[in-house]
């Protein structure tokens, strides 16, 4: 029998706390929204009456319905009153000395039978349930912005989560009205791996004076219907959560694929995040479109048939998700789905490559080699495995990249 959950903590009410808050709320669930202190309770508070008031305003949500949702919301600045939760969710910001923080206290006063879910989108969830006496109980939840609106969660297990945990969480997941997938804990899970990985690489082009960031942009919208291109996204998602992540993807795996573009590290310094911080690729540059590279690099990518500037972004994490697949980490359904509504990708990565086939994504990732643009030696095995048979020549067999 699945347990029943009806009271949901909330632990930390920034812009991804509160919008967690709200989709529980929102589900029937009575929550209890915990905050440091009073300000950080009214900053929250903030938060979720703004994201409410816009779904009136859309006509998404009737003043009654906004009404009942906010009965079912509470707000304290006390830990202790998580004592009767059956979930507790911590949003606090990435930083392994808060989360250790927060689950030492909720570990102390929730019930033995509480779930605690984090939904931390870069730290080790396994080091996160070993700060408890009941790692059996605790996954990663990962919501993404804004937690209203993007229908995914991941559900995250550790080597020691129970199989009843994984099951209940996974039915909240769906009751709360997301798409989950349930995957082992490992850097970047999927969304994230698959995602800053390319927009890395992306700042690597703009870096290297291949393309200006309109051409970047405007390059995947293209070839791959993309709502919005990896440097503008990077200033939505911060410019400093891109760096974190690849930091985490470098820490567990140490493959040159995941090393931070200068560039990314240098505006982190600078305190350059993104919207957040006024400044980015695109925030407080007020100036018209930037002039065309002139560069030797720049010149060849639009003088090269066989290099265009979206597939070179595109198949990389074609590339990504076919080793991901291959190692068996995560299905096709698993990868696409996260992409889809995780990431707002009209067509998930194994799907951009049944539209392009094998052998022009290996095409690309050759050519790409050969100009030194891209870090993977070899395409994933099983993207090799998906090229069309080619006739053997004098007793020796061929290779469609080579042909």
């Amino acid at each position: 029998m699945v347990q029943e959950f009806k009271k949901v903590g909330v632990v930390g009410l920034g812009t991804m706390g509160a919008g967690i808050a709200e989709v529980f709320a929102r589900a029937g669930f009575d929550v209890i929204g915990v905050e440091i202190d009073q300000a950080a309770l009214d900053r929250g508070r903030g938060h979720l009456d703004r994201s409410l008031g816009r779904a009136v305003d859309k006509g998404k949500l009737t003043g009654e319905e906004r009404s009942a949702i906010e009965e079912r919301l509470a707000f304290t600045t006390s830990r202790e009153d998580l004592a009767d939760a059956d979930l507790a969710v911590e949003a606090v910001p990435e930083r392994m000395d808060l989360k250790r923080d927060v689950f030492g206290d909720l570990d102390r006063i929730c019930q033995p039978g509480t779930v605690l879910a984090t939904n931390t989108s870069s730290l080790s969830v396994t080091e996160i349930a070993a700060l408890t006496g009941r790692p059996e109980r605790v996954v990663g939840l990962h919501f993404f912005n804004p937690a209203p609106v993007m229908k995914l969660t991941e559900v995250i297990t550790t080597v020691a989560t129970s199989a009843e945990t994984v099951d209940v969480v996974t039915e909240v997941a769906k009751r709360i009205g997301k798409t989950p997938i349930a995957v082992a804990d490992r850097a970047g899970f999927v969304a994230n791996a698959l995602l800053v990985p390319y927009i890395n690489d992306a700042v690597r082009l703009y870096e290297r004076g291949i393309a200006t960031r309109e051409e970047i942009d405007a390059s995947v919208k293209r070839v791959a219907g993309l709502p919005m291109g990896p440097l503008a996204l990077a200033d939505m998602v911060g410019v400093d959560v891109c760096l974190a992540v690849m930091d985490v993807l470098w820490d567990e795996f140490r493959d040159q694929r995941y090393v931070a573009a200068p560039l990314l590290r240098r505006m982190v310094a600078a305190g350059h995040y993104g919207r957040k911080a006024g400044r980015g690729f695109y925030a407080g540059r007020h100036e018209a479109p930037e002039p065309l590279p002139t560069g030797r690099y720049a010149e060849m990518i639009r003088e090269e048939e066989t290099l265009d500037l979206g597939e070179i972004l595109i198949a990389p994490q074609i590339d990504d998700a076919l080793r991901m697949i291959g190692d068996g980490y995560a299905t096709a359904a698993d990868v696409d789905t996260a992409m889809r509504f995780g990431c707002g990708y009209p067509k998930g990565p194994t799907e951009l490559l049944d539209d392009r086939g094998a052998e022009s994504v290996v095409t690309t990732l050759v050519a790409m080699g050969e100009y030194g643009l891209t870090t993977i030696a070899v395409p994933a095995p099983l993207l090799m495995d998906r090229l069309p048979d080619t006739p053997e020549e004098e007793g020796h067999g061929g290779c469609a990249c080579h042909a």
